[in-house]
């Protein structure tokens, strides 16, 4: 009769544990991402066997305790992006460098589509870093280009104070007109609602 006790006391602290977890800020925004990307779905078969992967991206956000790296690699994924599965040194590397990993995704779409439009195939710079009429600096792998272009970002911008898009657009691409930073705003909060 002992089992009866332990598993109403396994329930209600199961219960209170995932009423404290939905109210989480980053879980909030992995569900919304994952609803809206099984809305998407062509066929309700398809969206059925997404279950399993969303449930893996949720436990996987749990155990870590930040859904930024999941919530990257479903941006990223979403739109075919070459970069797809650095959502965690991403994050990494912001965390190093002090830079928002969002506003670094939202530079990298405005500027290539995510990586799908670079100079060349194997360049590795979605950011538009370095490429301007004297040539054009590419590197030798996403790890190579994402800590390098942090560190840029972290030493030209972020150290200076310049950290809202309009900022680091007057230095970064002065002659936009403001469509850089309206464009890399739009991307950002794309990312931080998971409305994407």
């Amino acid at each position: 009769m002992i089992w009866l006790p332990a598993t109403l006391a396994t329930l209600l602290v199961s219960l209170q544990t995932y009423s404290q977890l939905a109210q989480t800020r980053e879980m909030k925004l992995l569900l919304t991402a994952e609803v809206h990307g099984i809305s998407l779905s062509p066929s309700p078969y398809l969206a059925y066997a997404a279950l399993p992967e969303a449930a893996q991206n949720i436990r996987s956000a749990v155990q870590t305790g930040d859904a930024r790296p999941v919530i990257i690699d479903l941006y990223l994924s979403r739109y075919n992006s070459p970069m797809a599965g650095y959502g965690q040194y991403i994050l990494d590397m912001a965390e190093k460098y002090h830079i928002d990993p969002y506003l670094f995704i939202a530079i990298a779409q405005q500027e290539s589509n995510l990586g799908k439009k670079m100079p060349s195939e194997n360049c590795h710079n979605a950011w538009g870093y370095g490429i301007h009429s004297r040539g054009t600096l590419c590197f030798n792998s996403w790890e190579e280009g994402i800590e390098t272009v942090m560190k840029g970002l972290e030493e030209k911008f972020v150290s200076r104070g310049l950290i809202e898009p309009s900022d680091i657009m007057a230095v970064y691409t002065p002659a936009s007109n403001g469509s850089w930073a309206q464009g890399v705003e739009q991307f950002h909060e794309e990312l931080t609602t998971g409305n994407f």
